[in-house]
This record gives C-alpha cells, sequence and structure tokens, in this order.
C-alpha cells in the first residue's frame, strides 16, 4: 500500500518578520488575524490526527506563514515543544516550517534538528536581484544561496518557495530561478502566482497604474513550462496556486490577479493539452478511445472538460480511459 503524506498546517502570519513585501499581507493571505494559541495549536493537531490512520500515513506537522527562526528563541522553543508528545507516540513523523533565507545560522539549525524539524522551506520567492528589489524583499540571491547550503548541510530536506509575476519578472527570470532552485539542490518548491490583496504597497501600485498582474492565462502558460522544469529535475512541486482563504474566495480580500481554487488543475489540463493536441492531425478516424494513467484521468480529459472538447473538434466521440498500467503521461488507445 502506498504511504500517504499528510501536512497539518498551522500558520503564524507575520509574526516577527521585520519586512513589509510589497505584495504582502499574511493576514489576509492565510485567513487568520491573529497567533493561535497554545490550546488552538493542539486542537488543529487533534482535529486533523483524528481523521487520519496513522501507521499508514506519513505526517508532518508544518509551521507555514510569517517568519518562523525569526522568533524570539523561546516562543520557538515553545511552539516547537507542543509537537513533542506526538513525535515521541509516532503519530507525527516530523516537522516542518517556512522561513526567510536571511534568518538562518548554524545555532538556529541545531535547536531545529533537536527538536525534530525535518524539512525547512525557504521563501526565495525570485533569484533575481532586481526582482528582489522591486519586491523590497530586504534580502538578495546570494542570501538564499547560503541559506540553502547550510539547510543541507545540517542534513534537512531543502524546500524553496517561489512567485510568478512579481514587478520585474519575466518568463526568463522565473525559468532561470526555477533552474537555481533545482541547482541549489531542493528537493521541493511551491509556484505562487502574484496577487493584488487589499492593503498592501501592491494595491497601491495596482491603482496607480504602475503594476499589472499576469492574466489566469498567463500564470497558468508561466507555471506549466516551470512545472515541467521542476519535474525533469525531481523537484516535487508542493503547491501551485495559493492557499483558498475565504477571504479570497469571496474576493472581499483579492483585488486583482490570476487566483483560482483549482489552479494545480488548469496547469496540468494544459500540459495534457499540448499532449493530445498533435491527435487533430494524426488520425482520420472517426471515434477515438484514449487510455491515460488513472490518477491523470481529470487533467487528461481537462478541466471543464477542455482537452475532450478539443478533440470533439476533429472526433465525433472521444472516450477517455483510466488504465492503471500507464504511468507519468504517457498514453495509448483502444479500438
Amino acid at each position: 500500500m502506498k504511504t500517504r503524506h499528510y501536512n497539518i498546517p498551522v500558520f503564524i502570519p507575520e509574526l516577527a518578520c521585520p519586512f513589509q513585501c510589497i505584495y504582502c499581507n499574511q493576514q489576509k493571505i492565510s485567513g487568520r488575524l491573529k497567533i493561535p494559541s497554545d490550546e488552538e495549536i493542539v486542537k488543529i493537531i487533534e482535529d486533523h490526527l483524528s481523521t487520519i490512520t496513522v501507521g499508514e500515513s506519513e505526517v508532518e506537522l508544518a509551521f507555514f506563514g510569517g517568519n518562523f527562526t525569526g522568533i524570539n528563541i523561546e516562543d520557538q522553543r515553545r511552539l516547537l515543544g507542543l509537537v513533542q508528545p506526538y513525535l515521541k507516540a509516532g503519530s507525527i513523523w516530523g516537522i516542518r516550517l517556512s522561513t526567510r533565507p536571511d534568518y538562518i545560522d548554524g545555532d538556529i539549525l541545531k535547536m531545529l534538528k533537536d527538536f525534530g524539524v525535518i524539512t525547512i522551506e525557504i521563501g526565495a520567492q525570485s533569484l533575481d536581484d532586481n526582482v528582489l528589489r522591486l519586491s523590497k524583499r530586504g534580502h538578495t540571491s546570494k542570501d538564499t544561496e547560503k541559506a540553502a547550503e547550510m539547510v543541507l548541510k545540517n542534513g534537512f530536506s531543502l524546500g524553496l518557495q517561489m512567485m510568478i509575476g512579481l514587478p520585474g519578472d519575466t518568463l526568463e527570470s522565473a525559468a532561470f530561478t526555477a533552474r537555481r532552485i533545482v541547482e541549489l539542490g531542493a528537493d521541493n518548491t511551491r509556484i505562487y502566482p502574484t496577487l493584488v490583496i487589499k492593503d498592501t504597497v501592491l494595491e497601491k501600485m495596482f491603482n496607480e497604474g504602475r503594476f499589472k498582474p499576469l492574466s489566469l492565462e498567463e500564470a497558468v502558460s508561466r507555471s506549466k513550462q516551470l512545472l515541467l522544469i521542476f519535474e525533469k529535475a525531481d523537484v516535487k512541486v508542493i503547491k501551485l496556486g495559493l492557499h483558498p482563504s475565504d477571504g479570497l474566495l469571496s474576493g472581499e480580500e483579492l483585488v486583482a490577479g490570476p487566483f483560482h481554487q483549482s489552479f494545480r488543475e488548469l496547469v496540468l489540463t494544459e500540459i495534457w493539452n499540448d499532449n493530445l493536441k498533435p491527435l487533430l492531425n494524426s488520425s482520420e478516424q472517426d471515434e477515438i478511445a484514449i487510455r491515460v494513467p488513472a490518477d491523470q484521468f481529470n487533467y487528461a480529459v481537462g478541466y471543464g472538460g477542455r482537452n475532450r472538447k478539443m478533440l470533439l473538434k476533429n472526433f465525433s466521440k472521444v472516450k477517455f480511459i483510466r488504465d492503471t498500467g500507464l504511468q507519468g503521461r504517457d498514453f495509448g488507445f483502444s479500438q
């Protein structure tokens, strides 16, 4: 049986972060308006564990949002300490956290190791210094490179998160960032399209006509190309698109930008669209039955049936068949 992986997410918005990047309002993005109490964190853990079959799953407690390693050291110890009983019991097998590249040093990494942290995700956002400067990140690409080296040297799994569509960002600079993430040794990443959120500097720039976000079509196209870079290098893309908080879903906090709650499905649909498009000119058959890997069935058919509709321009009948013998994005045909 294939082991399933679960993250139990605990969001810590803007805690100890000394910078205000132009796009950032973590409270609105995460949907949290305050730091969860110890009791709330324990409840989050217990509620998630009650829905997971322990023993058949790998479970990580994930501290997301803010700048974890910038928190007062005693607060870091307190938060990490809450997870220790679950680590000892074996119901949680490790901790992951996200932080900034300029808030990592040897002492911090030793402490994290002692508390059972196994994965450190660094918010690189870009490895193009011009993009970092325009976004007022407060660090350079060299800081990210140094932090990545230290994380790996101390035996952690390394994640490097990136954003697309920031001021100054292009497809070329995004592809450069993706390739550098691979070269720096990350085994996982996240791709976040830049959104214009209320009460940010980016909102002011947008309203003044100084910033134009990517369209949904552009964001999907760029993400598709980046995903293929990461897949080729065996770097796991944990997340494509921003987590859909209530404020984003309702549109209450979103000013503009390529937000879609099925963003990953849109990207995978486009990859399959590229794969299947040659069929429009390669067959004189009236009907077609396409065998696809079982786990790729929905993406092959496409979001909203996009790929099926494309093929119906050339075939009177299009059928997709789940084939457990196929892997990746291989496909075949049935009579």
